[in-house]
């Protein structure tokens, strides 16, 4: 009997224990059920505490064109983000490239704007001086161990980061090598090939031709930004200019492209041997010539390296966002790994982050091509370079001397406001 009675007192005190258990998930009055099914309430409480958070929204503009390959390649990503990132929801704008910027900071003086946009650092230093990206200085510290020290500089202003880093952009000189075999690797060499009558289609343009006064010594700005009048650097610019229009007289008389969009159909129909350009066409040039095509620097000269402009593509963020640091997590997982692999390997991306693997020899050969590059300056005297130095063509077609067109776009960008 003793035992028995022991045996109905345990029974008793796993009853409450079970009703104690089960006793949040119904009302007192349903105290019989809730006993009854307490295991299957005990085994779905982890799930009540696993309840996700609720969604953030990121809004993302970008300028890839429809059918692009950086178009496929980003919706790809963005649908694996889906996966990856359940704690935010990312809404995607395209805005035409012509159009992001003036769009963006429209929208951002007027109190909107999305949260975040990708485009080159063609206006970063303008953006800043009008407040319309945010510095994120801050809140990006300690997060930047896989970017590249050369395309964090991209990024910054004064000293403040206000983007994240996704890919390098400059001029190269992209070649056919069933129709050259071996690149010229200087000036004098670029010349005798085209004098020889070896077709090249050189980009004659302020932006494009940069990289050319490297190659004969020639600067623009000094460290401070400030335009380098002194004769002697005036010399070595007007050595670089007298050089190009040589070049250029050649391609004028062969009537060979004098610019990267006329010269696409020739050298991507393997006509023109040779072609400068940045490797945003690089997809373009791939899928003509496959194997055929390799890339090399901007050849050498009397004066050193050549020194194409280097542009930055990435992540800038909207300082009226309210969700700044998402925006920031979204932006660092499009550029990891995975993602900036896939921008290369699918968009032909040379990738910021040096966490990736780069085993196409383009990839490898544009990056060995950037490593003499000058960054694009964000200051506003760069204003007076492109209003004083783009018109080449007085030298080109009109015949001005171009130690005069030199002495004049010097006196004249330098000159106080």
């Amino acid at each position: 009997m003793k035992k028995l009675g022991l045996l109905f007192s345990l029974l008793v005190v796993a009853s409450i224990v079970l009703t104690a258990c089960g006793g949040g998930a119904a009302p007192a009055t349903e105290a019989p059920a809730a006993a009854t099914e307490a295991p299957a309430a005990a085994t779905e409480a982890p799930v009540a505490t696993e309840a996700p958070a609720e969604v953030i929204e990121v809004t993302f503009w970008h300028a890839y064109g429809t059918g692009s390959a950086e178009e496929t390649a980003m919706a790809a990503i963005l649908a694996q983000a889906a996966i990856d990132m359940p704690q935010y929801k990312i809404n995607v704008l395209q805005v035409p490239f012509n159009d992001i910027f003036t769009k963006y900071d429209t929208d951002v003086a007027a109190g909107g704007g999305p949260d975040m946009f990708v485009a080159p650092n063609d206006n970063l230093g303008g953006q800043v001086r009008t407040g319309t990206i945010a510095d994120i200085t801050d809140i990006a510290a300690g997060k930047l161990g896989d970017y590249s020290e050369l395309s964090q500089g991209g990024m910054m202003y004064d000293g403040k980061l206000y983007g994240l880093p996704e890919s390098l952009k400059a001029v190269a000189l992209w070649y056919n090598t069933d129709l050259l075999p071996t690149p010229p690797a200087t000036t004098d060499e670029l010349k005798a090939l085209m004098e020889g009558g070896t077709e090249i289609s050189i980009s004659y343009g302020c932006y494009h031709h940069w990289g050319f006064f490297g190659s004969f010594g020639g600067q623009v700005f000094d460290a401070d930004y400030g335009f380098v009048t002194d004769e002697a650097n005036q010399a070595k610019m007007t050595e670089a200019v007298s050089y190009l229009n040589d070049l250029y007289q050649i391609s004028k008389a062969n009537s060979w492209p004098k610019n990267d969009a006329d010269g696409l159909a020739p050298f991507t129909e393997g006509k023109a041997a040779a072609i400068t350009n940045g490797n945003w066409a690089m997809g373009d040039y791939r899928k003509a010539l496959g194997d055929k095509l390799a890339v090399a620097p901007i050849p050498a000269g009397p004066g050193g390296a050549s020194n194409p402009l280097l542009g930055v593509d990435g992540y800038y963020f909207n300082p009226n966002s309210a969700n700044l640091e998402a925006a920031l997590d979204v932006a660092l997982y499009l550029t990891n790994t995975a993602a900036s692999t896939s921008m290369m390997n699918d968009a032909g991306h040379v990738p910021a982050n040096t966490t990736v693997e780069v085993t196409d020899p383009l990839i490898q050969g544009l990056l060995d091509a950037f490593a003499t590059a000058y960054f694009r300056p964000q200051v506003e005297a760069m204003g007076n370079y492109w209003g004083n130095f783009c018109g080449t063509d007085q030298v080109f077609e009109a015949g001005t001397p171009a130690a005069d067109w030199v002495k004049t776009a010097f006196e004249t960008a330098a000159k106080p406001k």
